[in-house]
């Protein structure tokens, strides 16, 4: 046990490029309640918090109702371009290797915590092939928002690890706020929705540039 790792990866914008469906299917449900949709910065700023406290951040002064309707049709939305085959978000180059490099080594167990809902995540791993890859897969459907841990430690306690073998891989702040607030190490990525600077505040332990670098952190 006292060789084990844990890695738990975020999905949009670790593992997977969604920024342009997110960004459309946000676009499409804010003509729903007659309001203009925030800008592409301000979208990509929220992507990792659970839709609802997304869509609450960005637009504070919606009624309640009105944010439900947003979330309704984001995700009416997001399935009607999944059906059309339209909802262009590819793995990011590289990582699907990376993640059986990893899968392959006996000392390794690889999770996924996500605000998405677990029927994205679903599609995400049948889509691109990754079955077989995660031993525990945490989403909103069943937990508060990040950046609360308890997602992580859901994820921790059905792997059978420990914080401290514990390393969250992700291209938010929120991700690293919530490795902390876990008790775990924190891997940004360099090339998801938040900078490094927003990053590295958020307690990030590293900041890593290329798939290299994030297989040599993820065994460091």
């Amino acid at each position: 046990m006292s060789d084990l790792r844990l890695l738990v990866f975020d999905v949009d914008g670790t593992l997977v490029d969604s920024q342009h469906a997110i960004i459309a299917a946000m676009a499409a449900a804010y003509g729903h309640v007659d309001a203009p949709a925030p800008g592409r910065a301000e979208i990509l700023s929220i992507v990792g918090l659970s839709l609802p406290e997304a869509v609450r951040a960005m637009t504070p002064d919606l009624s309640g109702a009105d944010c439900d309707r947003v979330v309704a049709a984001y995700r009416a939305e997001y399935l009607n371009m999944r059906a059309r085959g339209d909802e262009n978000a590819p793995l990011y180059d590289g990582i699907r290797d990376l993640l059986f490099r990893l899968n392959a080594r006996p000392d390794i167990l690889i999770g996924a915590a996500t605000g998405k809902a677990r029927r994205g995540l679903d599609h995400v791993i049948a889509s691109h092939d990754l079955d077989g890859i995660f031993v525990t897969l945490q989403t909103s459907d069943f937990h508060p928002s990040k950046p609360h841990p308890a997602m992580l430690e859901a994820a921790i306690a059905e792997a059978g690890a420990k914080p401290d073998q514990t390393l969250m891989i992700g291209d938010t702040s929120f991700d690293m706020e919530m490795a902390k607030s876990a008790g775990c190490r924190a891997i940004a990525v360099a090339w998801g929705y938040h900078d490094q600077a927003r990053l590295l505040r958020a307690g990030a332990d590293c900041v890593v540039q290329t798939m290299d670098d994030l297989q040599d952190a993820c065994l460091t």
